[in-house]
């Protein structure tokens, strides 16, 4: 089996694929372009997909120069992105910014949302089935049997106010680490993490995918867990059934996800991989089998999408 192509031909890491009107929009993880993080693109169909520039108004170079992992809602009227921004690897911060239209431009709204956290990434917005919105994030942990980068997950009280922040998941397998022996905090450790979380709701059920691991390298995996409420608990599948992406045949180092909905209203996964040369990380589209009872989730073989009336061309091809 061959690599599978990828869903644009441009490095798009940290997928968000977003219903707007007329269409998706993916935005993700690039550089920084003429004073504007996070490139986006548009798709109408799910097949053809054309960029439309950088959206989010960056901020100063206090705030940092690295814009990572956009996810973006719509809420009382507006379009909602959350994201981090830090230098480099550290000191990333969750904020939130705002449009008028999904594609953009996003202007900050002076709020960070995790100020007491050392470091947070990877913000996802979702609105459960009573009306509530939470937002899930990873974020470091040191006091624990695997320290690292964590999930967690608090109540979005406005699209700008997050209440108090609950534990969602700790990394629980040897192949969720990150490095061994990684200076961190003054100390040395064998530092994991769990990053990426994204909400996907299914009747009563929440199912959270999630990545783990090291996303520089052909370890890294995407995998889920499941509860009925986002305070948890939360239950991972058994080893082995945990597992959604994993580096294979048609893909290097799959993770970060998200998830929408196709043409025809079946849920897909949209996620990133290597090229061969590791030149960058492109995105890519799966269909999902969601299951309930009991909670199931798989990512299945590239087939084409069928939209309502007729077949369109495949999501890969």
């Amino acid at each position: 089996m061959s690599r599978a192509v990828p869903a644009w031909e441009v490095p798009l890491a940290d997928p968000d694929v977003v219903r707007v009107p007329g269409g998706w929009i993916a935005y993700g993880t690039g550089p920084v372009r003429d004073g504007r993080a996070v490139r986006a693109a548009f798709s109408e169909d799910l097949d053809s997909w054309r960029g439309i520039g950088n959206v989010l108004e960056a901020l100063g170079p206090v705030a940092g120069e690295s814009y990572w992992a956009p996810e973006v809602c719509e809420r009382d009227g507006a379009w909602w992105m959350y994201y981090s921004v830090g230098h480099g690897d550290r000191g990333h911060r969750v904020r939130v910014a705002r449009a008028d239209a999904p594609e953009g431009p996003f202007q900050d709204q002076g709020a960070v949302l995790t100020p007491e956290a050392s470091f947070a990434i990877d913000a996802s917005p979702c609105r459960l089935p009573d009306g509530r919105w939470w937002l899930f994030f990873a974020r470091d942990v040191l006091d624990h049997e695997r320290p690292g980068t964590h999930l967690a997950g608090a109540e979005l009280l406005t699209p700008t106010v997050l209440g108090p922040i609950h534990e969602v998941l700790a990394p629980y397998a040897d192949w969720q680490v990150f490095a061994h022996d990684r200076e961190m905090y003054g100390q040395v450790l064998d530092w994991h993490t769990l990053e990426g979380p994204h909400v996907l709701l299914a009747g009563g059920l929440l199912l959270m995918t999630f990545s783990g691991g090291s996303w520089q390298g052909p370890g890294y995996r995407t995998a889920w867990a499941w509860s009925r409420s986002p305070e948890g608990p939360w239950t991972v599948p058994e080893a082995g059934e945990d597992v959604l992406l994993r580096t294979d045949e048609e893909f290097i180092g799959p993770g970060h996800n998200s998830c929408t909905q196709g043409p025809d209203g079946r849920p897909l996964i949209a996620f990133h991989a290597w090229d061969d040369a590791a030149s960058g990380r492109y995105m890519h589209l799966r269909e999902l089998a969601v299951g309930e009872d009991p909670p199931s989730l798989r990512v299945l073989p590239r087939r084409p999408v069928v939209g309502p009336g007729e077949a369109t061309a495949a999501l890969e091809s």
